[in-house]
């Protein structure tokens, strides 16, 4: 017999999180005795996570996460920049956001400049003009050498840090898990890592990153919420304003999930029952008035009581002003009429020509018109605090400045022919409540799916799991087996349940019947990369004054090899550098000379000059003696 209980529906409320500004902690001891600790900076297109690599357990996690963004209007100072948490709501800003990425890649250093200014304060430090501590930051992969060169020039010149050490964030992650698993290094496998912008597919063997076969797939958690976003204002066009990107993120991160079989999960949402069940009901906010209902004659007696009160207050607060306004223009202009009168002439005449006028004529004009003004607005003042006991018709027949009458045409003002309904109708039941709610069905499963299928955002590229395909072809088959004994998933937008199960399913349907392959996700897919930079940072210390440690740059190799060098370590990039072949400029050339040998013979000297567009050598000179 079939059930008729009504099914339980789930109605969640958005919890529009506001943020609280960062407090600016005390510089602990063991930082800075008997070595200076490094500081360790996940410098993450979406979140910022900043904290110690020093031993202790008040130290072991990130003391500052703040989103990666900076808020100034035009033409403000340095100190009137709200960065991160100190910016409580993101939505009414949304406009004034900056931030330093393009995409994951730094560019715009002066915003960089403004959240390292940021993470300094707030960690303790108050030394002038330069920051003592080793630096550990985090990195794109295959980071530009430009985007490097500046980094380093901001962190050596600016700052004036002794050592740097750059590395990239997804595989610090590999580093710090694959130490929790007590894998043996020099580890071997594949990274995959999903971030805000963009996500990557980076193979490790024997512990160094394979830069040449590294790929980007433009598809990231920043396309998942503007495709979503898309979605809900185009099923509910009436509240459009009422979905922001901020609570698109919220139903991305808590209520999405990854389907293990997409075209299956989706037949089940035709049912009905299945859809009653799943689907999430996000209350919006809402005001249980209902427009246009009844309203008895005493609520809107006292409506109109309290809206006449509210406009005396507005319009005799405003006449104090204006009284005031008045009161010190005239008080500086006697001011400059007792010039003249003491016979301070050329005080005078400077005095008119900054106030704009020509003769004492037009200021005597201009302090008689001031002083009755002032009389007038004294008097009304007064006029106004007598009549306190009128009633309220009194009230409003009273006369008023110019302008005054605007303020009593307020839209919430009720009008007293609004006619009477009669108490034996049945008014229509409308439910507020469940008309501010959006229905979120298989939207929770389509804006997780453009990682593994971008087309629906336009985007005219391969999948993740078809690009780790395209990686993996590269290599021989041996390596393969490497590689997928240790499928890595980390980053922010990998924390969507069901994402191992969907790469699993991927990988048995990629890879030949019976291989064997091993999936694992990262411990804390988003906050990873700071742990695995801290446990690299406490292993690998940089050396005394003048040492040259694996994986820092010191302010000595900085001067002698530039900004865009790299100390290569087990989760640095690689470092390429630029070899730049100055051409030799071309000598101009010389006609044949015949001389005379000492012994009298004859001696032809022929220059032969190199062509401009030559790179490697210079004039030849041969001599010929006959």
């Amino acid at each position: 017999m079939a059930s008729t209980e009504d099914p339980v529906y789930q109605i969640f409320s958005f919890q529009d999180c506001k943020s609280s500004p960062d407090p600016i902690f005390e510089l602990p001891a063991q930082c800075v005795t008997p070595t200076p600790a490094p500081i360790v900076i996940d410098n993450g297109s979406f979140q910022t996570r900043a904290g110690w690599a020093a031993p202790g357990a008040d130290l072991d996690s990130p003391r500052m996460l703040f989103r990666s963004v900076a808020a100034r209007s035009r033409g403000a100072a340095r100190s009137e920049t709200q960065i991160g948490n100190d910016i409580p709501n993101l939505e009414p800003l949304r406009w004034l956001l900056k931030s330093q990425f393009d995409r994951n890649v730094v560019v715009n250093f002066e915003i960089q400049e403004l959240i390292l200014d940021h993470v300094f304060t707030h960690l303790g430090i108050s030394s002038e003009g330069s920051v003592a501590h080793p630096i550990v930051l985090t990195e794109a992969p295959c980071n530009p050498l430009h985007c490097r060169q500046m980094m380093s020039e901001l962190l050596f010149e600016c700052y004036r840090v002794p050592y740097v050490s750059y590395g990239v964030d997804s595989l610090y992650s590999f580093y710090h898990n694959n130490t929790q698993r007590n894998l043996q290094p020099p580890h071997t496998g594949i990274v995959l890592s999903s971030g805000y912008h963009c996500s990557h597919i980076l193979p490790v063997i024997n512990g160094r990153l394979d830069a040449v076969n590294c790929k980007r797939v433009n598809v990231a958690g920043s396309q998942a919420a503007s495709y979503l976003q898309r979605l809900l204002q185009l099923k509910y066009p009436g509240h459009l304003a009422a979905i922001t990107l901020s609570r698109v993120e919220e139903l991305l991160h808590e209520h999405s999930y990854t389907a293990v079989d997409y075209h299956e999960e989706l037949e089940k949402w035709r049912s009905p029952e299945f859809y009653d069940r799943e689907v999430h009901r996000m209350q919006l906010p809402f005001s249980g008035k209902v427009p246009g209902g009844c309203v008895s004659v005493e609520e809107r007696q006292e409506r109109r009581a309290q809206q006449l009160r509210r406009l005396q207050e507005i319009n005799a607060r405003r006449r104090e002003e204006k009284l005031l306004q008045d009161q010190e223009r005239l008080d500086r202009l006697m001011a400059v009429q007792e010039l003249l009168e003491d016979g301070l002439l050329d005080q005078f005449h400077k005095s008119l020509v900054e106030l704009n006028m020509d003769s004492a004529e037009e200021l005597q004009s201009y302090i008689s018109k001031l002083q009755l003004a002032v009389e007038q607005g004294r008097q009304k003042l007064l006029h106004s605090d007598g009549a306190e006991g009128r009633t309220e018709v009194s009230e409003l027949e009273q006369p008023m400045d110019e302008g005054d009458g605007v303020a009593l045409m307020d839209p919430d003002f009720p009008e007293d022919t609004l006619p009477e309904k009669p108490t034996n109708v049945v008014q229509p039941v409308f439910n507020m409540a469940e008309y501010h709610q959006l229905f979120v069905g298989t939207e929770r499963l389509r804006c997780p799916e453009i990682l593994f299928q971008p087309s629906p955002t336009g985007e005219d590229q391969m999948g993740l799991m078809e690009t780790l395909q395209y990686v993996l072809a590269r290599y021989t088959l041996e390596q393969q087996e490497a590689l997928v004994s240790n499928v890595f998933l980390t980053g922010g937008n990998m924390q969507y349940p069901g994402m191992k199960e969907r790469v699993e399913r991927e990988l048995l349907a990629m890879r030949p019947f019976q291989s064997h392959f091993k999936v694992t996700m990262a411990s804390r897919p988003a906050v990873d990369a700071w742990y695995g930079a801290r446990d690299w940072a406490l292993e690998h210390l940089p050396a005394g004054e003048g040492g040259a440690a694996e994986g820092w740059i010191s302010r000595q190799d900085y001067e002698e090899k530039g900004g865009e060098y790299l100390s290569e370590h087990c989760a640095s990039n690689v470092f390429i550098p630029m070899k730049i072949v100055k051409p030799v400029p071309a000598r101009p050339t010389e006609a044949c000379v015949t001389t005379l040998t000492p012994t009298g013979a004859s001696a032809t000297v022929t220059t032969v000059t190199s062509a401009p567009s030559c790179l490697t050598e210079a004039a030849d000179v041969s001599m010929v003696t006959s």
